[in-house]
């Protein structure tokens, strides 16, 4: 059987992996074009890219999935399906390219959280599981009809880093399950409840503040959903300051949001309703430390407000 593999970033990592570890190396990996990053505009290559040049898989980086090229050069490799890990929308003619159909990896139980975004806003919602789930694609995202899903339960400290790690690696496992059954042709399908749909929309700046008149609990989810990356910000008077990581020590005291109460070796800040530890951070321009650590070499008062 050969197989198209689509994806870019090291979520797709493990599930490329896994199929070249069981014998189903694709025949070739389409992946985003290389980006210049970092001051210095030095052009670099995604994770996928890497990890298909070590296993030796020829590799296409559209600038366009619409181009003509690049559909005859796909075409060329006869696929007889597609696998979708982590990346853009495809067209309806590359969807309908394969005979077997082309399916997806996605890191949520749809039809929660369809989106970019999946990890980070089950865990900014607070939910006690996610996981992954595949599906036949279709043009409207992420609602083909569902082929196997794996659930994955979340404590109330899990951050969206540990969280992508663990299910790249489910994903990952789930995809080699469903390439067995459609290559058997025995997958079968179960219609997405449009009922149940919930949204995962892309992560902006905006959506990274902290708003401090938010309970406790859901400050605390707010700022694990967004770690380490792209992380959740606040300023404290004319310097940005990221939060890592934090504890909810108490659910219900009252008082002004954003006041620091306490600031000696713990961070200790005020919600609506309840009261955050902080464990660590990271100051504008400076590395992410324990709050510990940070307090020993920046000043923060007791009494003083974080906006």
């Amino acid at each position: 059987m050969n197989i198209a593999f689509m994806g870019t970033p090291e979520f797709a990592v493990p599930s490329l992996l896994r199929l070249h570890e069981a014998g189903m190396t694709p025949v070739v990996v389409v992946t985003a074009p290389d980006k210049q990053r970092g001051r210095g505009k030095r052009v670099s290559s995604m994770p996928v890219k890497n990890a298909a040049l070590s296993l030796g898989i020829p590799i296409l980086q559209p600038d366009s999935l619409q181009d003509e090229f690049f559909h005859n050069t796909l075409w060329a490799f006869q696929p007889d399906l597609i696998v979708v890990v982590a990346f853009r929308i495809l067209p309806a003619s590359i969807i309908s390219l394969p005979h077997l159909g082309s399916i997806n990896v996605h890191a949520s139980l749809l039809p929660k959280y369809r989106g970019a975004a999946p990890i980070n806003w089950a865990l900014i919602n607070g939910e006690e599981e996610t996981g992954v789930t595949t599906f036949f694609l279709q043009e409207s995202v992420d609602t083909g009809n569902i082929i196997l899903q794996e659930r994955i339960p979340l404590t109330e400290n899990t951050t969206a880093g540990e969280l992508h790690d663990i299910l790249a690696d489910a994903g990952a496992d789930l995809l080699l399950r469903t390439v067995l059954l459609v290559q058997e042709g025995t997958a079968s399908t179960t219609q997405q409840d449009e009922a149940l749909a919930s949204a995962a929309p892309k992560i902006h700046r905006d959506t990274c503040r902290l708003d401090w008149n938010m309970n406790a609990r859901r400050v605390h989810n707010h700022i694990r959903g967004l770690s380490p990356t792209p992380c959740a910000w606040t300023m404290h008077g004319e310097k940005q300051m990221k939060m890592l990581r934090s504890a909810v020590v108490d659910e219900h005291a009252s008082g002004v949001p954003g006041t620091v109460l306490r600031s000696d070796d713990e961070l200790h800040v005020q919600c609506a309703e309840g009261i955050l530890s902080i464990l660590e951070a990271q100051l504008q321009d400076r590395k992410s430390m324990s709050i510990d650590a940070l307090l020993r070499g920046y000043r923060i008062e007791q009494g003083e407000m974080f906006t």
